[in-house]
């Protein structure tokens, strides 16, 4: 899974989160996170997405009460500094959590992130360092959809397809970027897609495994 570098813009914290290898020099800043059932601190950084912050989109997921299995394989679909990892890993210690990302910057907070708050149940990986029989119980995901409708497709489709039986995908996606016709697409594929949660411009958009689209 490559993904679509888009271009450069002057101060790259809008974009270079999509690179492998972000340009704009490290300007690291720790917040905290705090939850109704658990809290933490991350470092955050430039070139890395929501430096200083929990966007808003992936504060929506992780305040809902959407599904999280307890054990096997769980999947942070591009992770960032790794907010979702990190609260998958709190809530299911008994489970391994998945934390991808094209961005190296974005992998080495995710790992600093992790032994911060003296978790050792998350795996931070880059997309060609996954195994391909893994299969996931879990995927939660505010995927990157400013590097273009073809490569997220792309990227949806390879990793929806990896969900296991009885498997459960949610995606946090702005509206106004195009949440209602991801969903339309996931469903023309032959997935169930359901909105299950709507706030503040974002939409919840649950996919399960039993209804996957056969190769």
């Amino acid at each position: 899974m490559t993904a679509t570098p888009i271009p450069e813009v002057p101060d790259q914290r809008g974009a270079s989160h999509y690179f492998e290898n972000p340009t704009v020099p490290s300007d690291p800043v720790v917040v905290d996170v705090t939850l109704p059932d658990t809290a933490f601190t991350m470092e955050t950084d430039t070139g890395v997405f929501s430096r200083g912050h929990l966007d808003a989109g992936t504060s929506l997921l992780l305040r809902s009460q959407v599904p999280l299995a307890s054990s096997g394989h769980l999947l942070d679909l591009g992770c960032g500094s790794g907010a979702i990892a990190l609260t998958m890993a709190r809530r299911s210690p008994n489970a391994t959590v998945w934390a991808l990302d094209v961005n190296s910057r974005a992998r080495a907070l995710c790992v600093r992130n992790a032994a911060r708050n003296h978790l050792s149940n998350i795996r931070v990986v880059a997309p060609d360092e996954m195994s391909e029989d893994l299969r996931f119980a879990t995927i939660w995901s505010n995927p990157p959809i400013r590097i273009g409708k073809a490569a997220l497709h792309d990227l949806l489709r390879t990793w929806l397809g990896r969900l296991g039986e009885d498997g459960t995908a949610t995606l946090v996606v702005q509206k106004h970027l195009g949440a209602d016709s991801l969903q339309r697409w996931l469903t023309s594929l032959g997935f169930t897609a359901t909105r299950i949660g709507s706030k503040s411009g974002f939409r919840l958009l649950s996919t399960e495994s039993a209804a996957r689209p056969s190769p």
